[in-house]
């Protein structure tokens, strides 16, 4: 049992040899900059602290890295040390070219496995720092274990975009055909998922007879703590974010089921595990070609609008927050005095410093009344960023 908590220790360790954490990490500070430099350009304030994705990048994902680690040693579900090295080869890529379509789980799962597929076909190898990097016979387990990995990952994925994807949602002005201002809701956003795997070793093979189920066809296995990173980036114009991230996050969730599906078929038909990697990997970049698609036109769900001062964001820990105010409703009154621009919004809220009566159209263009009181450390338009 020494050994096990010994090789546990190890697997940790091997996880910070890995320069994709430090990557992730590096990249996550940038995408904090780049946002609240953006917000500071259209909004003269930023709406999230400049940290936030980089105590997200950990924080949001580890309890679904925790329960998929779990499974994955559970029933023993081996993945190649060459596996491994491409998944973080492209990851690596995928952070430098700044492209984070390429950080869904099945795509990268699907370039690998096609790249381990070339070099055995091909009888290509080569060395990385001391490591042989071989082809792999991916019928002889990596195709099932890849599709169920990614499978349990998509479905992760699917989860993290609809609980934290809108969250992230920055705002942008730009300006429609006609030269009016619009709101476009852009997201960029990594998770790193600390996800332990077993891989061919020596250091476990005595103490459960029956582990691993899903074999390399290697007698011994060890552990290693891989951090997989999950991308995640989408434009929303025509729609609001609240309306296009769960059906999104279905999408996906779908497609991870039935990756899923398909793995636990391959254990049968090996070759079917093959085919899912790869249609899945095709499937999940057309899932985020047609959104993208979706929300080119130039049409705005958030613009300025004659009935009133259309709200673009609601910052944090607000008034407006409090009142639940939300980013594409309109507000027609203020103490009582029709608005139409910020300036009017800002002299009716000086009617009362001290408290606020609000009337607000929603997303249902259904009127609804809302106040507050406003104490002075507050910000100065209630917490409201407006478009005009």
């Amino acid at each position: 049992m020494i050994e096990i908590l010994l090789e546990l220790l190890k697997a940790i360790g091997r996880m910070f040899m890995n320069p994709l954490l430090y990557l992730s990490i590096l990249m996550a500070i940038v995408l904090g900059y780049v946002r609240v430099k953006r917000e500071r350009k259209f909004f003269k304030i930023r709406i999230l602290w400049g940290w936030t994705e980089l105590i997200g990048l950990i924080k949001e994902g580890i309890w679904f890295a925790l329960m998929i680690s779990v499974l994955t040693l559970l029933f023993g579900l081996t993945q190649s040390i060459e596996l491994l090295f491409f998944v973080t080869a492209f990851s690596i890529l995928g952070l430098l070219l700044y492209n984070f379509h390429l950080l869904s789980p099945i795509v990268l799962m699907g370039l690998s496995l096609g790249s381990l597929m070339v070099m055995y076909d091909q009888h290509w190898s080569f060395e990385w720092l001391g490591l042989t990097i071989q082809g792999v016979d991916v019928m002889e387990g990596a195709a099932v274990t890849s599709a169920l990995v990614a499978g349990l990952l998509l479905i992760a994925e699917s989860r993290l975009i609809k609980k934290h994807g809108m969250n992230y949602a920055s705002p942008m002005i730009e300006k429609s055909k006609r030269g009016l201002n619009g709101v476009a809701f852009f997201t960029k956003k990594l998770w790193l998922l600390p996800i332990f795997f077993v891989v061919p070793g020596q250091a476990i093979d005595a103490y459960f007879p029956w582990w691993p189920q899903f074999s390399l066809n290697h007698q011994q296995f060890s552990l290693v703590l891989f951090p997989f990173v999950v991308g995640f980036q989408q434009l929303t114009r025509r729609s609001l974010p609240l309306y296009v991230y769960p059906k999104l996050s279905r999408a996906v969730l779908i497609l991870g089921e039935l990756v899923l599906i398909g793995g636990l078929v391959g254990y049968f038909y090996p070759i079917a595990a093959v085919v899912t990697v790869f249609a899945g990997a095709f499937f999940r970049l057309l899932i985020s070609y047609i959104f993208k698609v979706r929300e080119r036109r130039d049409v705005y769900a958030v613009s300025a609008r004659p009935s009133g001062v259309m709200i673009a964001a609601v910052l944090p820990d607000s008034p407006a927050e409090k009142m639940g105010l939300q980013a594409g409703e309109i507000i027609r009154k203020v103490n009582g005095m029709e608005v139409h621009n910020e300036l009017e919004l800002y002299k009716a809220l000086q009617i009362n410093a001290a408290y606020c009566k609000l009337e607000v159209l929603n997303h249902k263009n259904e009127l609804r009344l809302t106040q507050h009181e406003v104490y002075s450390k507050d910000h100065y338009r209630i917490g409201l960023l407006v478009v005009e």
